[in-house]
């Protein structure tokens, strides 16, 4: 039985641009004559994104091992921002051209025996040989959220190169979630500064669309700050709103940005 190690770069490549930026092809809109309003606020704003879902528990089964050639192990961490809301009751599951090939709970502590929440080492089956194209999505459950996250592409298999998995691959299932699809970036401090409003190191911005939050940042000391934007579907307006912590100001740009 030969074992086919998949590399951590190529596990990376999931991630398929899903994040568009303002320099892509497909850009947001941007309205540069937009208004802003101010509103004075005596506490700064706790914005984030609620990753909450109703999707229910997945029924996925464990591979049989028995009716595969190759075999590899995958270790996968949480992304940080979600790792607030692992639990033992997660999983973890890696589809090869729509088959499940490898599912795994949290993994275990081997010197306490408890689950190591956010971690997960997946035996993962194939019978690829050659040099293939295959179509991979490793998904996410979480059980605390409700949600699925899913990262797809179709993959360059090499079967003739054996890479060990020396580190853990932190997938950003941010960018496959169900609940928000549309995934774009923009730029903070060129969009505050087309209205006329100077952007601050350490201020935060946040993304609406109505009343929910879309996508939160604080502003960095090099001038370029991404704002990752999630969206439910395409041609979604939003509304940008600013913190001046100095100025106790909170800047309201309204419908400035089109996904």
């Amino acid at each position: 039985m030969k074992k086919i190690y998949l590399s951590v770069a190529l596990l990376a490549s999931l991630v398929f641009g899903a994040c568009k930026s303002d320099s892509d092809n497909d850009t947001p809109v941007i309205d540069n004559n937009a208004a802003y309003t101010e509103t004075t606020v005596s506490v700064a704003p706790t914005w984030q994104i609620d990753w909450n879902h109703d999707q229910q528990r997945p029924d996925w089964k464990e591979p049989d091992g028995s009716i595969y050639e190759n075999w590899t192990i995958l270790k996968v961490q949480i992304e940080e921002a979600l790792r607030p809301y692992a639990s033992s009751g997660d999983l973890m599951a890696l589809f090869v051209n729509g088959e499940l090939r490898g599912l795994a709970s949290p993994a275990v502590i081997v010197s306490t025996g408890q689950t190591d929440n956010g971690k997960f080492l997946m035996k993962a089956y194939g019978n690829e040989s050659g040099t293939e194209t295959v179509n991979m999505s490793l998904k996410y459950y979480c059980q605390q959220l409700k949600h699925i996250f899913t990262l797809t592409d179709d993959i360059n298999l090499n079967s003739d190169e054996s890479t060990g998995i020396d580190e853990a691959y932190i997938p950003e299932f941010t960018y496959g979630s169900d609940k928000y699809p549309v995934v774009k970036t923009v730029v903070v401090e060129s969009l505050l500064t087309k209205v006329g409003i100077t952007p601050v190191e350490d201020n935060v911005i946040g993304a609406f669309v109505g009343e929910e939050c879309r996508g939160t940042v604080t502003l960095s000391a090099s001038g370029r700050t991404e704002l990752i934007i999630y969206g439910r579907t395409d041609g979604e307006s939003v509304t940008l709103k600013y913190h001046d912590a100095a100025k106790g100001v909170i800047y309201t740009i309204a419908d400035t940005v089109k996904l």
